[in-house]
């Protein structure tokens, strides 16, 4: 499996991923739950695949 995530775009994915779990475990807001959301951002950018990306004919890695 190639990698598609790369540079800027796994950067920004682990930091709104880190934000959002941060803000599920912190949080007391009844909605905080929906934090947890974020651990699909921060899966993304740690193993650089995004399945999104290949339909669509996207990559943010930079080309050999």
């Amino acid at each position: 499996m190639n990698a598609n995530v790369g540079g800027i775009d796994r950067l920004l994915r682990i930091v709104v991923g880190l934000g959002l779990i941060a803000f599920a475990l912190l949080s007391q807001h009844e909605y905080a739950m929906w934090g947890w959301v974020g651990v699909v951002p921060l899966a993304t950018a740690l193993f650089r695949r995004y399945p999104v990306y290949p339909p669509f004919g996207i990559s943010t890695c930079k080309s050999d």
